[in-house]
């Protein structure tokens, strides 16, 4: 963690307009930032992504404009399915709609993987670790994207679903308090029907050294084709107002319980806008 002696490092948020229209020429040899990320991998995501973002699932978003639009932020969202599609779903909207980067927190398990964690790391995903949540949202001003839930949502079975897991110990809550930035929660439905866990299979993920093993309704419905196509679900995602702790920032220690207070306040305001949406929707498939 920071402390207060900590050097600052300016930097200007980076626009991906100004990396889409920057000559080739006048660019450094390779775009690749400290991160691993690379704006060209996350152009070619985002054309290759976009007809599932717009057909497929058929994002709906209500109230991105509480996104800021400069400064760090830590959006915080709800997680789920198999191979979770919300991660990829809320970096592409935000980057579609506002033009900032999305850099996702994960496991660093993903960084592990050969060729995937490669692609993970180009296309902004980075080890979900403290000091490089703080790097990127008050050096960097950068939004991050945290899912506190953990694998503890992704691996939950179907008949869960939407019943939001425990924020961990509020980690993230402690980083936004010292990284002096909002917290933004973001309410997803849909995640949850477009790759439904069926069952685990314990010993099958010991042997494989995974998180967890899953059987979806996927891999029963389309056969080895199931293991990576999620379902056709309707996606809508609210982002709810963003909230800011009245804390000075890069303290050395910051109250637990008040930490664990305002993570269990997130979760709480998360489920009861969930069960909100999930009483006005009317088909998984049509929203």
């Amino acid at each position: 963690m920071a402390t207060n002696g900590r050097p600052s490092t300016e930097v200007v948020p980076l626009r991906l307009q100004d990396a889409a229209t920057e000559p080739l020429d006048d660019r450094r040899s390779s775009d690749v930032d400290e991160w691993g990320r690379s704006e060209r991998v996350r152009a070619l995501a985002r054309r290759l992504y976009d007809p599932v973002y717009t057909s497929w699932f058929r994002a709906e978003w209500d109230g991105m404009e509480k996104i800021p639009t400069e400064g760090g932020a830590l959006l915080v969202a709800n997680h789920g399915g198999a191979i979770p599609s919300d991660a990829p779903v809320i970096m592409h909207g935000i980057e579609k709609e506002l033009g900032r980067p999305v850099y996702g927190m994960a496991h660093y398990f993903f960084r592990t993987v050969p060729l995937v964690g490669t692609l993970w790391s180009r296309a902004g995903g980075v080890p979900a670790h403290p000091d490089n949540a703080y790097r990127l949202l008050h050096d960097q001003r950068q939004l991050a994207l945290v899912f506190p839930e953990g694998t503890k949502a992704t691996a939950k079975s179907y008949p869960d679903r939407y019943r939001l897991r425990r924020f961990g110990r509020g980690g993230f809550v402690e980083i936004a308090m010292r990284a002096g930035v909002p917290v933004v929660p973001i309410a997803v439905v849909g995640n949850e029907e477009a790759m439904p866990v069926l069952f685990r299979l314990p010993t099958v993920a010991r042997v494989l050294r995974l998180p967890y093993f899953p059987v979806t309704a996927n891999m029963l419905a389309m056969g080895p084709l199931g293991v990576v196509v999620p379902f056709p679900a309707k996606f809508r995602l609210k982002v709810l107002d963003p909230i800011v702790f009245d804390v000075p920032p890069d303290q050395e220690r910051y109250s637990k319980n008040r930490v664990m207070e305002e993570a269990e306040l997130v979760r709480a305001l998360l489920q009861e806008t969930i069960f909100d949406m999930l009483r006005d929707r009317r088909s998984v498939w049509f929203g």
